[in-house]
């Protein structure tokens, strides 16, 4: 069956090879794809007309890099985020066991603390002797930390999880973190389709999921039980020899998914985080408790070297992981030592000279313009000395490098719209922008978020926008009325407000 979409105006992203038409348009989808777009076409017998009334469309939205799993987790914990303190998550902590106590032998799980600028500490003595002055029982306690680096345990948490209370980072938590999430596959894959059905209402029709899983199975898993979003699946080297046996390169799409699961990149964390202060750079910095830091090597280039090189054999595109301007630079040794393809992950903070190094190897840059915004005040207290080169955007897009725009949520929303509204404006809050000269275009901020084009023989991938993008102010982007999103040609978000019919 056909859809007849009445009075689109297209938004023009630049993108090559495809003139944007000037004024409105109709679109005409057929099995999943756009079979022509003309204005005034005439409608054919038994086709459905839908008139979008003038709004503006653009391809479906992409979301580059998530950990999905974690997102539907994060949905439904306890949010800390907006705590100025340690002692904000413990009163948060006890207002949530008075009001919904933990069932005996489970875990409150709270997530989103930045303890960066923070006037104290935390501790597992905080949360223990909050949890007591509040006359409640010892319940096992687990916060979060808003970057996925580290977590911050109670005494009774980490007695029921055999390790040692008070902060976790990197690997120790890495390899802890999974046990948080113990459910059936059935309850977490329903909070996942929730959260696609969610971002759809975003404009999101794809996702890059690097989470630390089998992601492939998962996916196939949850695409055949009818949630609707294609999906790039990240591999974990665990992973990666199954993928090599089925013989799985990048890009590649998997039977049985209706076209909507590709074989995506190996993931690899090379570093850590800024808030953590396991990101690892080329000189010191102070960390929170006033040591002096390089940061942490996770994976250092005897690993990644080998890896990425297997997995370029093998037609896999690498997503190397790299907050520090250290580990940059040894990522893109490895891309050019192991002729790998594929993408740097967040590259935060940068040698200028490492920005044409991307260009020349064709890496792509997979940022999170919205973590600019979580980070900024940090890195003017630790990264003073080098802010300059911090989330440098509109360098890296001088200089020819792919952007790929994305969230990392849970650490930040699954929301394109505030990475967009970031990029562009480098401010939230009303604030001064940060560094305004590394924004982005509306336009290249867009392009780096989508992967088709609304254009003849490309994929019913749509968003229909009740307000145009390339006019709007930062704070309409962010909040950006989407009417409805199209995936394949069917509607995965309907807010029209329309009757269809002939």
């Amino acid at each position: 069956m056909s859809v007849l979409l009445r009075s689109a105006r297209l938004v023009d992203l630049g993108q090559s090879g495809s003139a944007t038409p000037e004024g409105a348009v109709d679109l005409r989808v057929e099995s999943g794809r756009l079979v022509a777009v003309a204005p005034a076409l005439e409608q054919r017998p038994g086709e459905e007309v839908v008139d979008l009334r003038g709004r503006w469309v653009l391809p479906g939205l992409w979301d580059a890099h998530v950990h999905m799993t974690q997102w539907a987790l994060v949905r439904r914990r306890l949010d800390v985020a907006d705590a100025a303190c340690a002692e904000d998550v413990v009163a948060l902590v006890v207002r949530r066991l008075r009001t919904q106590p933990v069932p005996e032998g489970e875990l409150l799980v709270a997530f989103g603390f930045r303890d960066g600028l923070w006037p104290d500490s935390p501790t597992a003595a905080l949360l223990d002797d909050g949890i007591a002055a509040a006359g409640l029982p010892p319940t096992p306690v687990v916060v979060i930390c808003g970057d996925l680096h580290s977590a911050w345990l109670n005494t009774a948490a980490a007695a029921h999880l055999g390790v040692s209370p008070g902060i976790l980072r990197e690997d120790p938590w890495f390899a802890l973190s999974g046990r948080l999430d113990a459910r059936s596959d059935e309850v977490l894959d329903a909070w996942v389709d929730d959260a696609v059905r969610a971002s759809a209402a975003r404009g999101i029709v794809g996702i890059g999921d690097y989470e630390m899983a089998d992601n492939l199975a998962a996916w196939q898993r949850r695409l055949g039980a009818g949630t609707r979003v294609r999906v790039s699946a990240g591999v974990w080297r665990e992973h990666l020899d199954g993928a090599v046996a089925r013989e799985l390169a990048t890009g590649d799409v998997l039977p049985g998914s209706g076209g909507l699961l590709q074989m995506g990149s190996l993931k690899v964390i090379s570093d850590g985080s800024l808030n953590t202060f396991t990101a690892y750079c080329h000189e010191a910095y102070q960390s929170s408790t006033g040591s002096s830091t390089h940061g942490v090597l996770n994976v250092g280039p005897e690993d990644l070297l080998p890896l990425m090189a297997k997995a370029a054999r093998h037609g896999i595109h690498a997503a190397i992981h790299a907050i520090g301007d250290r580990a940059n630079a040894l990522a893109l040794d490895a891309f050019e030592a192991s002729g790998a393809r594929g993408s740097i992950e967040h590259a935060q903070l940068l040698d200028r000279g490492d920005i044409a190094r991307f260009a020349a190897l064709g890496v792509a840059a997979s940022v999170q313009p919205e973590h600019a915004m979580d980070d900024r005040d940090v890195i003017d207290h630790y990264w003073a000395d080098r802010a300059d080169r911090a989330y440098p955007f509109a360098d890296l897009h001088a200089a020819g490098v792919r952007l790929l725009l994305g969230s990392d949520a849970p650490v930040a929303p699954l929301d394109p719209w505030h990475a967009i509204a970031a990029a562009v404006s480098r401010s939230r809050d009303g604030r001064e922008p940060w560094h305004a000269d590394q924004d982005l275009s509306v336009r290249v901020a867009l392009a780096s978020s989508v992967r088709s084009a609304v254009a003849v023989g490309e994929p019913a991938d749509l968003v229909v926008l009740d307000a145009d993008p390339l006019t709007c102010g930062a704070d309409l982007l962010r909040a950006m009325p989407v009417a409805g999103t199209m995936l394949a040609g069917q509607w995965t978000h309907d807010a029209l407000g329309r009757t269809s019919g002939p």
